[in-house]
């Protein structure tokens, strides 16, 4: 499923990669620098794996499309399920540190974008914040197209307000997971969080290998040492149960579910499932009853070699959850400690965006990216669709191309937010305009969150060879990265997507 290069080329990128890590100036160094903090990816959970034309096996993706362009007279409605995964970015973050590039088929445009902080001012009152701006890009056709950001920004819940977290932990325990220390990514990731967790949540452990099994009752982080110590005796074996360990560890999150607080089930895997009813239809049906009860499901991937990207963002869906991929100590770090515990607690149920073009102002528009989460525009008012779920202080960005209608002036659309109470049930909706006045005249003068917005999809969109990335290249990036357009980010985030973008550019 890799992308193929020819010997020359791979021969020439393993001497560009020598002369890097030697550190030697030249050519083969203007792309990505090779001294200082600011490139330094750090190695991932797999090691460096060699440049080759399939360099991990037994990968699967799906390849969803690219959004069109849409003329307004035809249909001036846009509608979609909002996301928070970040899988799709961190997986071609693990490619490009082993040295290559990621699968087309993997790029999701918007978990690319949503993996970065956007710097969104919270709501002072309410669940959400509509933010909204725009203006053209070095990446649009003409002067009449421009680009506009919608941000979604939800309230933050201070630490010693959230609600009291049920974690049921459904850990993958099979021969795969024992490749590139899998398991012992999973045992720190879990015991950081732990470590980061309130006396009175509670933590319980199932496993699966060729069968699942309870390892560790619903337990108080008060008895931490208890956890831990099950966290540790954990050991790879056997074939990949996952339906059973989904079972189970659903089973004992219903035995423990508190009324009230955050039930969530949290599964550790590399995706595969080789024993049982495995097809995702069949996992999927089982997870769907009990989300529907208030259990919902996160799951996060490990490893690269036989990994199933598509079983796991598809659980997380079903189980109205979200789906991130580790890749790094670092990234363990920052989604367990740092992000999982703050975002644990749900404040919003089947959330969904309508954009409302205004056909006069203008003539077409394209949705970048989203392309898995479409949904009809008579969905938006109808609550029995399953749309997305948002955590306490997540935020969600989509980007809009928009051709302006001559001389348009006035209203450009209006942005519809709508979403379901977690608390009360209640169907909550938001909405606010955004006119022509409200576009910069300039890609500089946009604001530096902005243009990194715009700089991280267009990566995206040249990754997976879109139709509408025809005209610029990776190295394209690089000259706009090298502009007096591109700011000065001190957020490592920032540095390192500088960082690969280099590094994909010499990869061509």
């Amino acid at each position: 499923m890799s992308r193929k290069r020819s010997v020359l080329t791979l021969t020439l990128t393993l001497l560009t990669m020598l002369v890097q890590a030697c550190s030697i100036a030249g050519p083969a160094n203007q792309y990505y620098p090779t001294s200082g903090p600011a490139y330094d990816l750090g190695p991932t959970y797999g090691g460096l794996n060699p440049v080759n034309d399939e360099p991990y096996h037994d990968v699967f993706f799906d390849n969803y499309g690219v959004n069109p362009f849409i003329d307004t007279e035809d249909d001036p409605l846009s509608t979609f399920a909002l996301d928070v995964d970040t899988g799709s970015y961190t997986i071609a973050r693990r490619y490009l540190s082993d040295g290559n590039l990621p699968d087309k088929d993997s790029v999701r445009v918007e978990e690319y974008v949503n993996y970065f902080d956007l710097g969104y001012e919270p709501p002072s009152e309410g669940s959400f914040a509509i933010r909204m701006d725009g203006g053209p890009t070095p990446f649009v056709q003409n002067d009449r197209y421009q680009v506009m950001r919608v941000g979604i920004q939800g309230y933050e819940v201070p630490a010693e307000q959230r609600k009291q977290a049920v974690l049921t932990f459904v850990i993958d325990v099979s021969g795969s997971m024992s490749q590139e220390n899998r398991l012992g990514a999973v045992k720190h990731s879990l015991t950081r969080l732990v470590q980061s967790l309130r006396p009175s949540d509670q933590v319980g452990i199932v496993v699966y290998g060729s069968r699942g099994k309870l390892i560790l009752d619903p337990t108080p982080v008060e008895e931490s040492a208890k956890i831990l110590n099950a966290i540790e005796r954990l050991v790879s074996e056997g074939s990949t149960n996952a339906e059973e360990g989904l079972q189970i560890g659903y089973r004992e999150a219903s035995r423990a579910f508190i009324p009230g607080a955050i039930n969530r089930v949290i599964l550790c895997s590399d995706g595969v499932a080789n024993v049982g009813n495995t097809g995702p239809d069949s996992i999927l049906e089982s997870i769907r009853e009990y989300a529907d009860q208030g259990i919902q499901l996160t799951t996060v991937g490990f490893g690269m070699g036989n990994y199933n990207d598509v079983l796991m963002e598809q659980l997380a869906d079903e189980g109205d959850g979200f789906y991130a991929y580790v890749d790094t100590p670092r990234e363990a770090e920052r989604l367990f400690v740092h992000d999982l515990t703050g975002t644990l607690q749900t404040i919003a149920l089947d959330a969904k965006l309508q954009m409302v073009f205004n056909p006069e102002t203008v003539t077409r528009y394209r949705l970048v990216g989203f392309e898995n989460r479409a949904l009809k525009d008579e969905e938006f008012e109808d609550d029995t669709v399953d749309a997305g779920e948002i955590g306490a202080g997540h935020s969600v960005t989509a980007l809009y191309e928009i051709k302006l209608a001559e001389g348009a002036q006035g209203e450009i659309a209006t942005v519809r937010l709508r979403w379901q109470d977690p608390d009360s049930f209640k169907n909550i909706e938001l909405s606010q305009s955004f006119d022509v006045m409200d576009l910069a005249v300039s890609f500089e003068e946009t604001s530096p969150q902005f243009r990194l917005a715009v700089m991280v999809a267009a990566f995206a969109e040249v990754l997976r060879e879109s139709y509408w990335a025809q005209e610029y290249t990776l190295d394209d990036l690089v000259v706009n990265l090298e502009s007096s357009a591109w700011p000065e980010f001190e957020a490592p985030d920032v540095i390192e997507v500088e960082g690969l973008i280099r590094r994909a550019a010499s990869f061509k």
